[in-house]
């Protein structure tokens, strides 16, 4: 009895190897992979849009699907100054580091940074702008026209979500800092033009820990140019971190097979390795908080 028992599940298992090798991969949820090369071939459609003319930013009716930095992981705001060549050919149209105008600090800051790499994303701290966009997970953006709002949910981080008001009102006085700030949104043509103020100075604008002060303006521009493609560009200003306003920007890749999942941000996260870049070890006693 015992050897059928056996044999039994060893023909299962050869069973289910072979029918596991006639199936399709199957892709994991959230692959911080680069969608730019994985979707190149994937035919773009037209620009979809809601029945005013207004473009959609978000899935078609009937559909699902996340926007993804379309370099993954590797995705940045500036190019390293080491940068050369073939390396820096995906990232053209951004600033070299030395370019950035940053304030003493802020430069001394963000050499700190990039040996420290304790983020605040990677302890559930919301991260707006730029770095809510970097998550390797996706993001959705949920257009409700009866409410004049689009909320911006990123799924690798807090789970939360910011919100984008279109119904013409002012940023309030007297604003109180917080993540995600305040952000007032209006379209020229085709493009979600987004002024946000407001801000707590708790996140990074990129994992490489760009800095900024509760002086932070920030200017985004959204531009949907087919079903597969956003062009998103940024103006930061904060003469708190930097001499003058500067701009860069990066394009965001649509993957229509995924959409928002379950994920418990540090529910019981033992993997420090993978919170602080390449090192193995934090020391969680800093004399400068990240």
């Amino acid at each position: 009895m015992r050897g059928g028992k056996v044999a039994f599940i060893a023909a299962l298992l050869a069973t289910s190897l072979v029918l596991a090798g006639q199936s399709p991969p199957i892709r994991q949820l959230g692959s911080p992979v680069e969608i730019g090369s994985r979707e190149r071939n994937t035919a773009a459609k037209p620009t979809p849009r809601w029945p005013d003319g207004k473009v959609n930013l978000g899935a078609v009716p009937g559909e699902f699907g996340l926007w993804l930095p379309f370099s993954g992981i590797n995705e940045r705001l500036v190019i390293p100054d080491e940068l050369d060549g073939e390396a820096a050919r995906p990232y053209a149209g951004r600033p070299r580091v030395h370019e950035v105008p940053f304030q003493p600090w802020a430069r001394a800051l963000y050499e700190y940074r990039r040996d420290n790499q304790f983020e605040p994303h990677s302890r559930c701290k919301p991260s707006a702008g730029p770095r809510q966009l970097l998550t390797p997970y996706g993001v959705e953006f949920v257009d409700a026209p009866d409410l004049k709002q689009i909320f911006v949910i990123d799924l690798g981080g807090p789970h939360s979500y910011r919100t984008i008001y279109l119904d013409g009102r002012g940023h309030p006085p007297n604003l109180e800092p917080t993540y995600y700030g305040h952000s007032i949104g209006h379209w020229e043509g085709d493009t979600l033009v987004v002024d946000s103020r407001g801000y707590n100075e708790g996140f990074w604008f990129d994992r490489t820990g760009l800095p900024h002060t509760e002086q932070l303006h920030m200017t985004e521009r959204f531009t949907r140019t087919d079903s597969k493609t956003i062009e998103y560009k940024v103006t930061l200003e904060d003469p708190g971190a930097y001499t003058h306003a500067w701009s860069t920007g990066f394009v965001l890749g649509w993957d229509g097979q995924q959409e928002l999942f379950e994920y418990l941000c540090q529910d019981n996260n033992t993997a420090t390795d993978l919170l602080v870049g390449s090192q193995g070890y934090v020391d969680r006693h800093r004399s400068i908080v990240p």
